[in-house]
């Protein structure tokens, strides 16, 4: 990596907001051109999901997606996010799920249903014993549409929730749970989320389809979430991006790890040694 990369190290100040909201929004995190190239690369793959019979009016949930173009690749260790990755979670990381979603208009009127509200890791949930959960990993949505306004299937959070195990929905199915408010998000914005903060997909209600790629960063010692092939990335990347991309010495270096097995650590240690923890 360029020690460019460290003048968008995590700031105090978004430390704090996403310590204390559970969420973190960067605008213009992607130029125009970036925008344009990857929701070029975005549109090919919902495009041949069309031709291979996905029904239209769904949504695509298309996980596993940074093989498929460079573009995608190039965003795992990105420099105007990244470095605010390993400044929340730590060097003892890696891209442990990916997935573009395309949200197409429903063509049906706007109601006040009740959205699927949720934390993600599905079973860790119930299994881990803390209270609150644990953090374990984030995500960052790239927003390639404009869903700056509500009702463009925006994704929806309660901020704050995180240090929450639990979230009081309308027991009669009709509203939003108290403090729910959209995220609104122009092109090229990139939000961070802490996987415990109960949020939702929302119905798109407009006549703009809505285009995201979701990186999930978590520690390497979770498994991966879907069936990734990133592993015929591995020859051309550099060490720090191999780590990202799962790579390892052996099974005990994702619990115990030496200096070959995260060099993300050894680079903070050398170029940011304030990023280095035990």
């Amino acid at each position: 990596m360029n020690k460019s990369i460290l003048q968008y190290r995590l700031t105090d100040a978004e430390r704090q907001q996403f310590e204390a909201e559970g969420y973190l929004m960067i605008e213009d995190a992607l130029s125009a051109a970036q925008i344009a190239d990857l929701t070029a690369a975005a549109d090919g793959i919902y495009e041949q999901k069309l031709t291979d019979g996905h029904d239209p009016h769904k949504a695509l949930f298309y996980p596993n997606f940074i093989p498929d173009d460079p573009l995608f690749y190039n965003l795992v260790d990105y420099e105007k996010t990244f470095p605010k990755v390993w400044g929340i979670l730590g060097w003892n990381i890696y891209l442990y799920h990916a997935h573009l979603i395309v949200t197409p208009p429903n063509g049906e009127a706007p109601s006040d249903k009740t959205f699927g509200w949720h934390q993600d890791s599905g079973r860790v949930n119930l299994e881990m014993e803390s209270h609150p959960r644990p953090r374990l990993s984030l995500k960052i949505a790239y927003f390639l549409s404009d869903t700056s306004e509500a009702g463009r299937g925006n994704f929806w959070i309660v901020p704050g929730s995180h240090l929450h195990d639990s979230i009081e929905r309308p027991a009669d199915g009709q509203g939003q749970p108290a403090g729910a408010v959209p995220v609104l998000a122009k092109p090229g914005t990139a939000v961070f989320f802490d996987r415990r903060l109960w949020h939702a997909a929302s119905p798109n209600w407009s006549d703009i389809t809505r285009k995201v790629l979701f990186y999930g960063y978590g520690y390497r010692w979770i498994r991966t979430k879907d069936d990734m092939t990133v592993q015929s990335l591995w020859e051309q990347s550099d060490p720090v991006k191999r780590q990202l991309l799962g790579w390892g010495m052996n099974a005990n270096g994702f619990y115990s790890p030496t200096e070959e097995d995260v060099p993300l650590k050894t680079w903070l240690r050398e170029n940011s040694p304030q990023d280095v923890s035990a």
